[in-house]
C-alpha cells in the first residue's frame, strides 16, 4: 500500500473532521428499507445488507484504532457478510458511526502507529482510511437504494487528496481499499473523481448491474 512512503506526505495534512459526513452517512443508513438489503451496489457480489455490515465492522476498527485499543479484525479483516447485519441496523450503525466521529476528534487519535485490517498505518494514514471509507461507503449505500448523497465538501476533499496520492503510488488498485481507476473527467465534481480513483463508475445505478450473489 505504500503507506511508509504516505505517512511522510500525510504529516502536514490538515485532521478532517468526521462528524457531519458520519451524520449524512447515518441518514442514509435510516433510509435503507427491508425491501433494499438484497439490492446489488457498486462492489460486485455485494449486497446492501452485506455492505451495511461491512460499514458495522469499519466503524468499529478505525474507533478502535483512534482511542489505541485493539482492532478487531487487525490481523485478517472479515469479509462483508449479509448474514450478520445487526436487525436494529438502523440505530447500531448511525450510533457507531457517531462514535467514530467523536473518536477521531481526540488529537491523541491521530498520533502513533495501529494495524487495521492485517496492514500496519500511522494512525495520521489510518484516520483518512477512515473518512474515505465513509464517504464512499456512504455513496455505496445511497445509490444502491436510490436515496441522494451530498456530503460535505470538506469530507469529499480531504477522502480525494488522501486516495489521490494513492493511487499515484499503487495506480493500479490498493486491494483491500479500493479497485483500479475509473476515467472520470477532470472537470468533474470531486465526489465523482473521488469514486473514480477508488474504483467506482459515478454513473453507476443498480439497474446498470445484474443482481448481487
Amino acid at each position: 500500500m505504500g503507506t511508509a512512503d504516505m505517512s511522510e506526505h500525510q504529516q502536514d495534512t490538515p485532521r478532517p473532521d468526521l462528524t457531519q459526513t458520519a451524520a449524512v452517512v447515518a441518514d442514509v443508513v435510516r433510509g435503507v428499507s427491508d425491501e433494499d438489503l438484497g439490492r446489488p451496489t457498486p462492489c460486485p457480489g455485494t449486497s446492501v445488507a452485506a455492505m451495511l455490515d461491512h460499514v458495522a465492522g469499519l466503524t468499529m476498527a478505525f474507533t478502535a484504532a483512534a482511542q489505541h485499543q485493539p482492532v478487531p479484525g487487525g490481523d485478517q479483516p472479515p469479509s462483508p457478510d449479509a448474514s450478520r447485519l445487526d436487525p436494529a441496523f438502523r440505530e447500531s450503525i448511525p450510533a457507531a458511526l457517531t462514535r467514530l466521529a467523536e473518536a477521531w476528534r481526540a488529537p491523541e487519535a491521530w498520533t502513533g502507529a495501529t494495524k487495521v485490517g492485517g496492514v500496519d498505518l500511522p494512525r495520521q494514514v489510518a484516520g483518512l482510511v477512515a473518512l474515505d471509507e465513509v464517504v464512499v461507503h456512504g455513496w455505496d449505500l445511497a445509490v444502491a437504494t436510490a436515496q441522494p448523497y451530498d456530503p460535505p465538501a470538506a469530507g469529499v476533499e480531504g477522502a480525494l487528496g488522501f486516495v489521490g496520492q494513492a493511487v499515484a503510488e499503487n495506480p493500479g488498485g490498493t486491494p483491500g481499499l479500493f479497485g483500479p481507476r475509473v476515467a472520470v473527467p477532470d472537470e468533474a465534481p470531486a465526489l465523482h473523481r473521488l469514486l473514480g480513483l477508488t474504483g467506482r463508475d459515478p454513473q453507476w445505478r443498480p439497474s446498470s448491474r445484474s443482481e448481487a450473489e
